[in-house]
């Protein structure tokens, strides 16, 4: 496998993957420009030093009677009813072109996906649950029957793969049944790859994690290549960073500060302004001295993240964080609010939406902007009162 160096990885970390979905970790003590922190990335292999899409896969191979294993993303909102009935069915809409295309081929497509966070035990309904609620309207958008598998691997899983004529298509139950997928587990990789003769990624909201479904399994299949959906995404990523209109804004919000360490890092070296939200403020916070509350923080990551501060400050990129954020006395839709500075947090309050303050700071910024690059939401928009900043 071609791996790139620390320095040219950094500094390509988004247009890397356009290539094929397959990662690799650099060790923990190895350094970059700046920092140093494990780092993941899409990379080239031998066999596809450019990159596949799913055309140019039917163009190299017959798929006809082929077993496709394609990685969707199904994570669609259930109604609080019921927990059954899909509520929007947009990701389910976005998976339509790439599964149609390859059962125009003759192929048998394999769909896999996780579902909420069930940590490795099985649900039996909800967010975390099984796939069951999306294989109607899964039958519907695609107008043919939709086998549904109980496990995600296995012998039984194995012989309902291998018994497909041509142009059916099985889903696979949700793959965080399985502990070992967030870790990128051989075992799990090697029982997915057993399912199918090619591997399709077109989930790109989990492309950038190396789980077993996502980056695993491309090692035991012949071909892998990206799907509509991801090709179509990346398209429009490489165009907005490698050549933007300028000024380039980036809003990158969501949880983990640990996952957005190196796109915050390649943006600085791209981007005009960067703006940020989500639960990784906090750490940010935290590198600043702040009192954060009850509020998340990767402790692990706070020295880097005043180090990111201070190079996007050396680069002469604004790294703007929220000046005040909105307060919540407990994790609940229900919870009791307030509106805080971001230096004046304390207590059992923790942080779950950026404040009217940004809000209006963020739209100058992002007025003056004329290319916008969002990734991530800035606040838990599933709850309606901490949704505002995202919205």
């Amino acid at each position: 496998q071609l791996t790139p160096t620390p320095q040219a990885m950094l500094s390509n970390t988004l247009r890397q993957a356009a290539r094929r979905s397959t990662t690799a970790f650099l060790p923990s003590g190895a350094a970059s420009s700046s920092l140093s922190f494990q780092q993941r990335l899409f990379h080239a292999s031998p066999l596809t030093l450019e990159k596949l899409n799913v055309e140019g896969l039917a163009s190299k191979v017959d798929l006809s009677g082929q077993n496709v294993l394609v990685r969707v993303d199904l994570n669609v909102p259930l109604s609080k009813d019921d927990d059954v009935t899909v509520t929007d069915d947009t990701r389910l809409r976005a998976i339509v072109p790439t599964a149609k295309f390859l059962l125009d081929k003759g192929a048998n497509v394999i769909l896999c996906s996780h579902f909420g966070r069930p940590k490795g035990k099985v649900v039996e309904t909800g967010k975390n649950g099984r796939l069951n609620p999306v294989v109607g309207p899964l039958e519907e958008l695609l107008g043919t029957s939709v086998q549904k598998a109980g496990d995600c691997i296995g012998p039984e899983v194995e012989a309902a793969a291998a018994n497909l004529k041509g142009g059916e298509v099985l889903l696979l139950e949700n793959t965080r049944f399985r502990a070992g997928e967030t870790k990128n587990d051989a075992a799990l990789s090697e029982g997915l790859g057993k399912l199918a003769d090619y591997f399709v990624m077109d989930a790109f909201g989990t492309a950038h994690r190396a789980h077993s479904s996502t980056a695993g399994v491309a090692s035991h299949t012949k071909f892998s290549a990206a799907g509509f959906l991801l090709d179509k995404e990346l398209q429009y990523l490489k165009g907005a960073v490698d050549e933007p209109k300028r000024p380039l804004c980036a809003i990158i919000g969501g949880a983990k500060v640990s996952t957005k360490l190196p796109v915050i890092e390649s943006l600085i070296e791209k981007c005009d302004s960067i703006l940020l939200g989500g639960g990784m403020i906090f750490t940010f916070y935290r590198a600043l001295g702040y009192d954060i509350g009850k509020s998340m923080v990767e402790e692990e990551y706070v020295e880097l993240a005043g180090k990111l501060m201070k190079q996007a400050e050396e680069k002469g990129v604004k790294l703007l964080l929220p000046p005040d954020v909105v307060l919540a006395d407990k994790f609940a839709e229900d919870a009791n609010t307030a509106i805080a500075k971001s230096n004046e947090i304390s207590g059992d309050w923790m942080g779950l939406d950026v404040g009217p303050e940004t809000l209006d700071l963020f739209a100058t910024e992002i007025g003056n902007a004329n290319t916008i690059v969002f990734n991530g939401p800035m606040g838990v928009f599933e709850m309606e009162p901490f949704a505002t900043g995202t919205i």
